[in-house]
């Protein structure tokens, strides 16, 4: 079970409201942990085990994105309002909000670790580190790795989610149990679904608002506002500690991920061989590990270079274009 949060709340962001729940004491000292769910249009939901980093005395924040789970639902909204730029003024908010725009860590899972890599090549002073989760560096990459993965499923299920995108009856239980076969395959491999990521997949049915605006009725038919967006041309400007974490089965395949590999300057990536989309579900204690050690090698070298791959960081305009300390070039 997660640790007792502390403390729940919402933050006002502009006419809306940001939900948020604080596992652990933000005045200890220590860096906290923001969550950032995937989706777009997921809840906090199906990560609330990293609450456990609160026993060992870091603070955890999970918040629900715009839209969906405790925050403002907004049923009535077109995608033109369904943006990058909205979720990342909405982050930005949230941190100021909760007094931890000095020192924090981000942890991206998904679409979160895109949204957390658009924030940190924007190098924010206290941001400390960096973990993505899962994550493709762009989406028309992933579109192409959705097709091989596709084309690997049973012609059978094939046959029949083209089907059923062709006349846009995405909607019917033939399509859905089709889709299961590859969530099964690519997005958690634990059977039963464990009852946190189901908790999620329920809130998303509940209300695919942001969800089909942003990325279509599912995983792998991507046909929403993001199906163009790539961040491949900032990430070359983290200039953070950043720990790439996939699954041997993901859909997010080891080429959707190999750009941050590629280009982020301090980086290291660990592959769990049994997992797919959700690892933290799939493998809790070898991701644990992963994760533990990780934040503290950051305790323990203020944020200094750890191993993996090597770049030089870019300058941004106006900025000198000498590596930043601790940079690998």
């Amino acid at each position: 079970m997660p640790a007792t949060p502390i403390a729940k709340g919402t933050a006002p962001f502009g006419d809306h409201k940001t939900w948020y729940r604080v596992t652990g004491d933000l005045e200890s000292g220590r860096t906290p942990v923001v969550v950032l769910h995937g989706g777009p249009g997921s809840t906090h939901d199906y990560l609330l085990s990293l609450a456990s980093l609160a026993e060992a005395g870091r603070p955890v924040i999970h918040y629900d994105q715009l839209g969906n789970g405790g925050s403002t639902r907004l049923p009535d909204r077109g995608t033109d309002f369904w943006t990058v730029r909205l979720f990342r003024d909405e982050l930005d908010n949230l941190l100021r909000h909760l007094g931890v725009a000095d020192d924090y860590v981000l942890f991206g899972q998904s679409w979160g670790g895109m949204l957390a890599a658009d924030h940190a090549a924007d190098r924010p002073a206290g941001l400390r580190g960096l973990v993505i989760a899962n994550s493709p560096a762009s989406m028309p990459l992933w579109l192409r790795e959705m097709k091989v993965l596709r084309e690997r499923l049973p012609p059978e299920v094939q046959e029949t989610l083209l089907r059923h995108e062709a006349a846009g009856t995405t909607d019917t239980a033939e399509y859905f149990a089709a889709m299961r076969v590859f969530y099964d395959r690519h997005v958690c491999r634990v059977q039963p679904w464990p009852r946190d990521y189901l908790a999620t997949f329920m809130e998303i049915n509940d209300d695919p608002t942001v969800y089909h605006a942003m990325n279509g009725p599912n995983e792998f038919h991507v046909i929403g506002s993001l199906k163009d967006w790539s961040v491949e041309d900032r990430i070359p400007y983290i200039d953070v500690p950043t720990l790439l974490i996939s699954g041997r089965h993901d859909e997010a395949t080891p080429a959707t991920v190999q750009p941050f590999y590629d280009l982020i300057p301090d980086v290291r990536w660990e592959i769990l061989e049994e997992s797919s989309h959700v690892p933290h579900l799939e493998e809790p204690e070898r991701f644990t590990s992963v994760l533990t050690a990780f934040l503290a090698e950051l305790d323990g070298t203020g944020g200094t270079a750890i191993p993996g791959a090597a770049a030089a960081i870019p300058s941004l305009p106006g900025e000198s274009t000498e590596p930043k300390e601790g940079a690998r070039g």
